[in-house]
């Protein structure tokens, strides 16, 4: 199945593959109205994948019984939406609403707590089956992923166009969930294809139409260019990748420094950026939500040592440590505070963790009411490099070897058979007491 890359009307049906070479209403195979048609289709390599409402779409494939149901995924009336399905997102539900915002949007959905080791394990079975169409797949969450295609047609007989077309059947026939694809010349363009069309969507921007496409388009389609940095923007009067593709690099650098530069770069659809398959994780963290505000130390100090503990038992079982300590909060308003300090050596262990990160929290316990609380690290290293002896602080030392043994000990018997006195007889559900 081999479609010539130059001609402007080919193309092909999404449901039976059958290439479309007359422009027509509907495919002459099957019948489908889901054809996908571009000039440069079968010219271009570069492709970003997303699962479509992944966490939602799941639950929904394990319990038919939602399939027309808005379903939310989050925690409890306190958290936060981590996904919703496309029925709630119609409602104005969003990721990152509060949960309550979420229920008064729309009152009749059904919240699940979201279920990790799930959604990991389907996630890496999404994965698996994009590197057997290249082994050149750059993951950038549990659902989503770019791919370079090229050089990979003489493998699979056609082109990336139809090797993505085939890709997205063969995921909701043997996984049960949907994907979008956004096909383009350059990272930057294929992952804005691909949330051209949600759900079920295949979007292809060629480099011909790169231009007029951005040119419309609101500058915090950029990457980079967040909710603050969209705010400095159109303070500047500049709303448009249009108005940015009339600028001088000069003028944007002396502006907004090296930022200026990409947003010269980008708005023109220039980007150089390679797909990477030795993509890294940056950190390695964890958090949660109180199902009440909290401000005392009687009641932040446990969960912090209990998160430190996750963190350490993570960085442990995948061989890295951490140079610099991250603390996190959100307060009652939801405005978040982000804490770090840098270690001497690259960390594994709870304590230093903790230590490091108290000392943090303390700082920050003015009265101020808490509603999430998290500790992490960043600035990844191999894990032999972490905790080296110190001759100095003997202590540290001892302090080690007893953690290490207590890991042994939790490996063998479960996490709740040695406890600190800093957790001992916290609720097992991850929360500190309720507090009036």
């Amino acid at each position: 199945m081999r479609p010539p890359s130059n001609s402007p009307t080919s193309g092909f049906c999404r449901d039976c593959l059958t290439l479309q070479r007359e422009r027509v209403a509907r495919c002459h195979a099957c019948g489908s109205p889901r054809l996908i048609r571009h000039d440069e289709l079968y010219a271009l390599h570069l492709a970003h994948i997303d699962c479509d409402a992944f966490y939602a779409a799941v639950e929904k494939r394990d319990n038919p019984a939602l399939r027309d149901k808005p379903v939310i995924i989050g925690g409890g009336t306190r958290g936060v939406v981590s996904t919703a399905c496309y029925i709630a997102r119609i409602k104005g539900v969003r990721s990152a609403m509060p949960m309550f915002k979420a229920l008064e949007a729309c009152p009749e959905a059904i919240v699940i707590k979201p279920d990790m080791e799930k959604y990991v394990r389907v996630g890496r079975e999404v994965r698996q089956m994009m590197e057997a169409l290249t082994p050149l797949v750059e993951p950038l969450s549990i659902d989503e992923a770019f791919l370079d295609l090229s050089g990979t047609e003489a493998l699979h007989g056609r082109p990336p166009a139809l090797v993505l077309g085939h890709f997205s059947q063969q995921v909701e026939k043997e996984i049960g969930i949907s994907v979008s694809v956004g096909l383009s010349y350059c990272k930057f363009l294929a992952k804005v294809a691909s949330d051209l069309r949600k759900p079920r969507g295949f979007a292809v921007i060629g480099e011909a139409e790169a231009l007029e496409f951005l040119a419309g388009q609101p500058v915090s389609l950029i990457w980079g260019v967040g909710k603050a940095f969209n705010a400095v923007l159109e303070r500047d009067g500049i709303r448009t990748i249009g108005q940015l593709q009339r600028m001088e690099q000069t003028d944007l650098m002396r502006r907004y420094g090296t930022m200026g530069q990409r947003l010269y770069r980008l708005s023109r659809g220039e980007d150089v950026r390679r797909v990477s398959s030795d993509r890294e994780a940056k950190s390695v963290s964890a958090e949660t939500t109180f199902d009440t505000d909290l401000s005392r130390a009687d009641d932040l100090v446990p969960v912090l040592r209990a998160l430190s503990e996750k963190v350490s038992r993570r960085l442990k079982k995948h061989g890295v440590a951490g140079r610099t300590v991250v603390l996190k909060l959100k307060t009652s308003d939801f405005k978040t505070r982000t804490r770090n300090r840098a270690l001497s050596d690259p960390t594994q262990l709870a304590e230093r963790m903790f230590q490091t990160g108290l000392d943090m929290l303390r700082h920050e316990m003015d009265g101020t009411r808490f509603r999430l609380l998290g500790i992490g690290v960043s600035d990844l290293a191999d894990s032999s490099r972490a905790d080296p002896p110190d001759l100095v602080d003997v202590r540290g030392g001892k302090a080690a070897k007893a953690e290490g043994a207590v890991d042994r000990l939790r490996e063998k018997f479960g996490n709740t058979i040695v406890e600190t006195g800093y957790t001992f007889g916290r609720p097992r559900n991850g929360r500190p007491p309720r507090t009036e």
